[in-house]
């Protein structure tokens, strides 16, 4: 009975195709789930498990097999390769970008005869302006102070003989400032303001350590710029 089973099996094996003979190997459970049947006669209950696992090495044979590593849509063949390293495409595709552009106006600036656009919420060198009137905004309120992260802000204040409390001392170290914008957000009546201003490189430390005559000079000289971007903001504050 033995040997009758085992000729069966070898013939089986000699009439399967040549596809499954040249095939990748793949793992011997994926092997034993094709050779079994997908549902079972006596346990029912775990039969669309069983045959979604067989659909799975399945799936995994057809990728693995050699048809799909080799002969796949959509590879470059043979020739496109030599192609591709005999004629220089690459090189060709990269030159005519670059001809694009050599056609196209350039877009370099005459720097500082030329300067590009500034955004209205540009952050750059501070300044405290004044009403119409002449009058010093600030109320010494001290919030810009107790806002600031890096602690750059220095206040001192006294009361006036109208009762109005002004600043005496208004100081600003700009090598610790980090141009986050919180002092000017604080501020109730947009005193200390960040102008547009960028060019205000010094070559001492001591130069950037700004007093209130400085930032109130810096306020004067820049009052109409800074209304206007003030005003163009003011629907999103």
């Amino acid at each position: 009975m033995q040997s009758q089973l085992a000729r069966t099996a070898l013939r089986a094996a000699a009439q399967r195709p040549a596809a499954l003979v040249v095939a990748r190997p793949f793992s011997s459970s994926a092997a034993a789930l094709l050779a079994t049947p997908q549902t079972g006669p006596t346990d029912l209950g775990r039969a669309p498990r069983h045959a979604d696992t067989v659909r799975k090495a399945r799936h995994q044979y057809e990728v693995n097999s050699p048809a799909q590593q080799y002969g796949a849509p959509g590879t470059p063949s043979a020739l496109d390769k030599a192609a591709s390293l005999f004629f220089f495409t690459e090189i060709v595709r990269g030159m005519t970008v670059v001809l694009e552009q050599f056609f196209r106006p350039p877009y370099t600036i005459m720097y500082p005869f030329e300067k590009g656009p500034v955004s209205s919420r540009f952050r750059g060198e501070h300044a405290l302006r004044r009403y119409a009137s002449g009058e010093e905004r600030c109320i010494a309120c001290k919030l810009c102070e107790a806002i600031c992260p890096a602690q750059a802000i220095t206040i001192e204040s006294e009361a006036r003989e109208d009762g109005a409390r002004r600043t005496t001392r208004y100081d600003i170290d700009m090598t610790k400032c980090i141009y986050c914008g919180y002092c000017q957000e604080a501020c109730p009546v947009d005193a200390i303001v960040e102008s547009h201003n960028t060019e205000y490189s010094t070559e001492t430390r001591e130069e950037l350590l700004y007093n209130k005559e400085k930032l109130l000079a810096n306020g004067d000289r820049m009052e109409a710029e800074l209304a206007a971007a003030l005003q163009s903001e003011h629907p999103y504050r």
